[in-house]
């Protein structure tokens, strides 16, 4: 009786493609605020933070590829598994300007100190991997 209720369940809940929707949204809408407050407030702390380690401060506008560009295209579906590989990498980039020293701690609260880095890190690569699914602006499998 239980394995029944279990298969039935399952069942219903396979709904593959509203998964990966949930995944864009989760992935690429809140890496989206973090873009935002950077094209709207500047880079340049990021800047800063290149100076500081020998390279040229332009490239703080990268960020906004990696967060803003690749996040919009994630939650729409359109080259969908480029931009979350190009949000996987930033988020390598991001842990090696300010999570190295973190990688080993914990913060006040008790959490990883670099977790949200690290979720979005997996987060992109999931979605690098699964791809859009149906819910997804592009409709050719070309550019999703």
């Amino acid at each position: 009786m239980v394995k029944t209720m279990l298969i039935a369940v399952n069942k219903k809940l396979a709904c593959d493609d509203l998964g990966k929707l949930l995944l864009r949204l989760a992935v690429g809408g809140l890496m989206l605020f973090h873009g935002l407050h950077k094209l709207f407030g500047g880079v340049g702390f990021i800047s800063g933070m290149l100076v500081e380690k020998g390279l040229p401060g332009f490239i703080a506008y990268g960020v906004l590829i990696g967060e803003v560009v690749a996040p919009v295209l994630i939650v729409l579906g359109l080259f969908t598994r480029p931009a979350a590989l190009v949000l996987a990498f930033t988020m390598v980039i991001a842990w090696l300007m300010v999570g190295t020293g973190k990688t080993f701690a914990l913060d006040a609260v008790g959490a990883w100190a670099i977790e949200s880095l690290v979720y979005f890190f997996i987060g992109a690569l999931a979605v690098a991997f699964l791809g859009a699914g149906r819910y997804a602006v592009g409709k050719d499998p070309a550019y999703k």
